[in-house]
């Protein structure tokens, strides 16, 4: 079986660790990971999103934050502060070298696409780690205040607590999907949209040319929600749903599907009525869906695989 899943932050990796255990041995996994969180922090190109999915797929990741590595020191952040530098973003050590690595080769002319796979293999990951897009595609934040922040801006510097009136795509016209999106897309059994936020991770991922059509014509694309009875298990959605418009709740996420996806997955515990969610046009699968460990993320994946 051949699965493709489009993913970003904690709940993304979480599933992503779940289905890359799952079709080990009999199987090929693809992750399309959001870069519209890249940011130029420390003078070093960061890819959150994708070093998250990375270090979970490694089995490296700090699993209490949920971001960076296990065991990692912050030595180098704090010296910054020491010396009057901005260190409200809380780099570690080690990630923080693969930051410089990335930094070095995209300055040495290597795609986005090429670093992300060179740095899973040396992680010795199985799973193709995909970029959304190398080109630079930044999320951005209207605040009601008047403020437009840069994403890690809102999300860390100021703990998301500005109201948000908007949320862009800074250069997503001229952007387009990287080598192998399109063909993970196409040539995947399954499709899986992981239960990562669907205005800045999942967002920016369908907003690219060519991307929301080719998942309208697979004939299986599958949705993990990433609320549970109108809360998100870890995240700002909630916030950025309000701004988008839609309902907070598993039928608002839905809806914001409803054109790509042929089935959705609920929490057990949702109190969603399935018929809110049929009524969309797509099949309802209630499971659980709280991935605490890594076999109950298996679990999930292997009930979304299942034919």
């Amino acid at each position: 079986m051949k699965v493709t899943a489009l993913a970003g932050g904690v709940g993304g990796a979480k599933l992503l660790v779940g289905l890359q255990r799952a079709v080990a041995g009999s199987g090929e996994l693809a992750a399309v990971v959001n870069t519209g969180d890249d940011a130029i922090v420390y003078g070093l190109h960061v890819s959150p999103d994708v070093d998250i999915v990375t270090y979970w797929l490694a089995g490296v990741a700090d699993t209490e934050r949920g971001w960076g590595l296990s065991g990692d020191t912050f030595e180098v952040v704090d010296a910054l502060g020491r010396l009057g530098a901005d260190d409200w973003f809380r780099l570690g050590d080690r990630d923080m070298a693969t930051c410089i690595y990335r930094t070095d080769r995209l300055r040495a002319g290597a795609t986005l696409t090429a670093v992300a796979d060179e740095i899973r293999r040396r992680l010795q990951v199985p799973t193709r780690v995909l970029p959304m897009s190398d080109d630079p595609v930044r999320t951005t934040i209207a605040c009601a205040d008047g403020r437009v922040l840069d994403f890690q801006e809102w999300f860390v510097r100021e703990r998301c607590a500005p109201e948000v009136s908007d949320v862009r795509f800074t250069g997503m016209p001229d952007a387009t999907a990287s080598p192998g999106v399109l063909d993970a897309l196409s040539d995947a059994d399954v499709v899986v949209l992981c239960p990562s936020n669907p205005i800045v991770s999942i967002g920016p991922i369908v907003s690219l040319p060519g991307v929301r059509d080719a998942l309208r014509e697979h004939p299986r694309v599958v949705a993990v929600s990433p609320l549970i009875n109108g809360v998100p298990l870890k995240g700002p959605a909630d916030k950025l749903m309000l701004a988008a418009g839609l309902d907070v709740s598993a039928t608002g996420v839905a809806a914001s599907y409803a054109d790509l996806c042929d089935a959705f997955v609920l929490d057990a515990a949702d109190h969603t009525a399935p018929g809110d969610v049929e009524a969309l046009g797509m099949s309802v699968m209630k499971t659980n869906t709280i991935m605490s460990t890594h076999d109950a993320s298996e679990a999930l994946a292997r009930r979304i695989l299942e034919p």
